[in-house]
């Protein structure tokens, strides 16, 4: 899918950069030129849900004031969901096993990392119209056509809002020692200011040191499943660090919600327990 003339000046005009330690920007990868088959050498893929039902299209949206307008998120499926805010839809991490026939196209799509349930070629086909712009680390843009890159760090100024791609990796958990399941630096979180809004999507990791640093969150998506994250008490301590107004658990399969509710709750964060499943 390549991108129109229409997107392809929106992206020049509004290029993502990353400062250097001279204050100058580095050059923004370009984008790949055709679709290919993701990776399917993802440690999850083994234990990624074998049934091929989707779960039905009753979606709860949820909304959220901004001095500009309001903010709805729609909660899907594992780590899929999308937000709409200023006339714009926000896609991040389609995967087919989510209900992708009776919701709205994408004007974004935002890929987190190149394991199968957050790159799925397909589902970013399903949800994009003409002009959808995708939004990817470079590990992802290697795989899917027309992504503009972000890396850690990079800051992309936008008509209706901005988002910073943010850390997401493992300190300590991997498939065998000297080995994690996500390498830092691979993969995004994303960090959105929508108007007086800072919305935070974590990604695929543990309690990092920038992740626990966050100031000033309004709403955190947070993730939590093992082996291959954190486990239910570990992000509800992260969570009570950088104290959120309003936390989602995703991404947490068969995770003990209450685990995590319990502390974070107590700490007066509102938390929003969602059928992402």
């Amino acid at each position: 899918m390549r991108p129109s003339f229409a997107t392809t000046c929106l992206l020049m005009a509004f290029g993502c950069s990353r400062a250097n330690s001279d204050g100058g920007s580095a050059p923004r990868a370009p984008a790949s030129e055709a679709l290919s088959t993701p990776s399917t050498e993802s440690p999850e893929a083994t234990t990624a849900p074998s049934s091929s039902s989707k779960p039905a299209a009753t979606h709860l949206t949820d909304t959220i004031e901004t001095d500009a307008g309001p903010l709805q998120i729609t909660p899907l499926h594992h780590a899929t969901f999308y937000m709409q805010y200023a006339g714009k839809v926000l896609w991040f991490d389609p995967w087919s096993k989510a209900d992708l026939d009776t919701t709205p196209r994408a004007d974004y799509v935002f890929v987190s990392d190149i394991h199968h349930d957050h790159l799925d070629v397909a589902a970013v086909r399903k949800v994009s119209k003409e002009g959808t712009i995708i939004i990817a680390p470079t590990a992802v843009a290697e795989q899917l056509a027309s992504a503009v890159v972000m890396k850690n760090g990079d800051r992309k100024e936008l008509p209706e809002f901005t988002v910073e791609a943010t850390p997401m990796y493992n300190i300590q958990r991997g498939p065998e020692p000297g080995k994690v399941f996500h390498e830092k630096g691979r993969g995004n979180g994303y960090l959105f200011t929508f108007s007086n809004l800072r919305v935070y999507v974590s990604g695929d990791t543990e309690c990092t040191p920038e992740m626990a640093a966050l100031k000033n969150i309004d709403v955190a998506f947070v993730c939590m499943n093992l082996p291959y994250t954190m486990p239910p008490a570990e992000a509800a301590g992260c969570v009570t660090q950088f104290k959120p107004k309003t936390v989602y658990p995703f991404h947490y399969r068969d995770s003990n919600l209450d685990e995590f509710q319990e502390s974070v709750a107590a700490a007066g964060i509102d938390v929003r327990r969602r059928d992402w499943y």
